[in-house]
């Protein structure tokens, strides 16, 4: 190991393409998905195209700052640059907040469906040899990273096509899927209470656990520090992941409620389980277990990567412990994937003390971390257009479509999801936590950081 601080670019388009599909592609589609359908029935499809443009335009805006400035702590640093150092702090370290949340929860599922195959063996074991393995995998150069990811979202987007494919054979060719009493067919939409059967009040609701489903594509922007060629492969990325992400929700999600109807979905166990044997497939089970456990495989290595890069860069302007500076030979910042192997060890233990019943408090808590971060994004993408000249702005290399009525429109929606996370009930403590969670942050920066200024 090494003391320098430089990180080594190895990521091509194809690795940071996958890696954004991969990390907001995962349980949040094969599980959280039901959750929200049960909320909102067929609207959820409106819901997750107004969110997936929102993101998108979230995704331009960060990406007219990552190309015209490719750091590895992205949007902490433009936060620090464009809106206030104070603002960069509480940025940089929700977004490793939010990164730790999802991997803990990721590493317990983990343990749960190994258990499928070996009921026996105890899920502590498997545990801790995907933590060993994933840390060595971030410890080598990060070229092997990108790899890794690559096949692995390979293998999730290769499964959600064939049910996408298998599903519109149901249709068209009249399958019968097992188990059931139901007809496939587009029908389904409306027939059972309308197109909005809860309402507008069901689709406001949904927006919380839709939005989840999309949290994790930001990571775009940290692999900056790492790209060969930022301003080819991250504009890129960014154009081609937020469509590809709303067609493979939307199409898989209007997939499965043609056909079962929307208020049957999950009752009679996983419904990608049901579309597969119905295609005659009888291991299933077992194939869409490899598929999610390949999906938080690939959730865990990019949050890892992730929370990583995001506290090297911090600790590089003196908003992180000075020793996530230190990188290995291979440019690695070795510290805060041991920090994070750490974490996610002490994580596995609390989540065996949490009773099931509050994991939609966790995601809640999850998401409010993930929109404060894409809300951040934007109010420095806004700081930074004021910082530029006219003539800086029109020679930017990936500038934002729709300036500027596009990012206030999503600004406005960012803080509605906030505002729809303290309104309804079971998803108010999420807000308590992110308050209270954000006030810490300002007083650690006040004793720790500011002083260093």
């Amino acid at each position: 190991m090494s003391q320098n601080s430089s990180l080594k670019r190895g990521l091509n388009t194809r690795h940071i393409r996958f890696l954004a599909l991969g990390s907001a592609i995962g349980t949040g589609l094969f599980y959280g998905s039901a959750s929200a359908i049960k909320l909102a029935g067929p609207a959820v499809l409106m819901a997750y195209v107004i969110a997936g443009i929102a993101i998108y335009i979230v995704m331009r805006a960060l990406g007219e700052m990552a190309v015209h400035n490719p750091v590895s702590d992205s949007f902490s640093r433009y936060a620090s640059d464009y809106v206030s150092p104070l603002a960069g702090f509480t940025t940089g370290w929700t977004y490793v907040f939010e990164m730790v949340i999802v991997a803990i929860a990721d590493v317990t599922a983990f343990g749960i469906y190994m258990g499928f195959w070996f009921p026996d063996v105890p899920r502590w074991t498997w545990i801790l040899s995907l933590i060993f393995f994933l840390g060595a995998i971030n410890l080598i150069h990060v070229k092997f990273y990108g790899e890794l990811e690559f096949w692995l979202s390979i293998i999730k987007v290769s499964a959600i096509v064939a049910m996408i494919c298998g599903g519109f054979g149901i249709m068209f060719y009249g399958l019968h899927v097992p188990n059931t009493s139901f007809n496939p067919g587009i029908s389904n939409l409306w027939e059972h209470g309308g197109f909005m059967p809860n309402g507008v009040m069901g689709v406001i609701a949904c927006f919380s656990v839709v939005v989840f489903a999309f949290g994790g594509i930001e990571i775009i922007g940290i692999t900056a520090g790492e790209t060969e060629n930022p301003k080819t492969a991250i504009p890129r990325a960014i154009n081609a992941v937020p469509i590809r992400i709303i067609l493979f929700y939307v199409l898989t999600i209007f997939v499965l409620m043609s056909i079962f109807p929307w208020n049957q979905i999950g009752t009679q166990g996983s419904p990608f389980v049901q579309i597969f044997e119905s295609l005659g497939i009888k291991s299933a089970a077992a194939v869409l277990n490899v598929v999610v456990i390949t999906a938080a495989i690939s959730a865990i290595n990019s949050d890892v990567f992730g929370a990583g890069r995001m506290m090297y860069g911090m600790a590089l302007k003196g908003q992180a412990p000075e020793v996530f500076r230190k990188t290995s030979k291979f440019g690695v910042p070795w510290m805060t994937v041991v920090v994070m192997a750490g974490v996610l060890l002490i994580g596995v233990v609390l989540n065996y003390l949490i009773p099931e019943n509050v994991f939609e408090i966790i995601a809640s808590i999850a998401t409010f971390a993930t929109v404060y971060v894409w809300l951040m994004i934007l109010l420095s993408h806004f700081g930074m257009r004021r910082k530029l000249s006219s003539d800086e702005i029109k020679k930017l290399d990936f500038p934002m479509i729709g300036w500027p009525v596009a990012p206030a429109l999503a600004t406005a929606f960012m803080i509605f999801v906030i505002a729809v996370i303290g309104y309804f009930p079971d998803t108010r403590p999420a807000l308590y936590v992110g308050i209270f969670w954000l006030l810490l942050l300002a007083v650690a920066y006040k004793i720790w950081v500011k002083p260093k200024i």
